[in-house]
């Protein structure tokens, strides 16, 4: 996340160092144990610098969120699916989506979010809605394209569509971890996820 428009390098520096710290706290620690002082000292500023920069901690969390769902686009930016036939399409798609999903880090956050979306309703729909655009967006389009060219039947609700491939691969890479720790393990490797979600979507909407 950039500085504030007015803000020195000095102060950007310290804004994204603070950043950093806070979202480790929040994460293991959860909002309500998160105290500012420490991060403070870990990100190596003094209180009274972290509270110019951050009215309090619900600002700080807020701004923590913000920037994790602009970490979260850049990294999105990556799921593109190759041109080619639809499998190869597809399965690039997966590919990227599933290692996106599976990542430790994005499953924390979004553990954080969803846990304090009570609190935080606006700042949680804001990640869901720049998720949605990143990654819906990019699949809706590709199965249209695909719908157009003849490689998958013409879709009345690209959106269901694109919502059942996408929740074949978040189920198993993603909610089953986020639900029960990062201790479970499924005994499919990701490889086998993406391909049994490729070759399912394309027994249902194949030529």
């Amino acid at each position: 996340m950039h500085g504030l428009v007015g803000e020195s390098p000095v102060q950007d520096a310290k804004r994204e160092a603070i950043l950093k710290h806070a979202r480790t706290a929040f994460v293991t620690e959860g909002y309500a144990a998160t105290r500012m002082e420490p991060i403070a000292r870990e990100a190596g500023v003094s209180t009274a610098t972290l509270y110019a920069l951050f009215s309090g901690k619900a600002e700080l969390y807020s701004a923590v969120i913000d920037a994790a769902g602009d970490d979260f686009a850049r990294r999105m930016a990556h799921v593109r699916a190759i041109e080619g036939d639809a499998r190869e399409a597809l399965t690039s798609f997966a590919e990227a989506y599933a290692d996106f999903m599976g990542d430790v880090f994005v499953r924390s956050i979004f553990r954080l979010v969803v846990a304090e979306r009570p609190r935080f309703q606006a700042v949680a729909s804001g990640l869901f809605e720049k998720g949605q655009a990143a990654i819906g967006a990019t699949l809706i389009d590709t199965l249209k394209r695909l719908s157009e060219a003849g490689q998958i039947k013409p879709l009345e609700h690209p959106s269901w569509a694109a919502g059942q491939l996408v929740g074949m691969i978040e189920h198993p890479v993603f909610f089953v971890s986020l639900v029960t720790g990062e201790e479970i393990r499924i005994r499919r490797t990701r490889k086998q996820i993406v391909d049994d979600a490729v070759e399912t979507f394309l027994a249902r909407y194949g030529t």
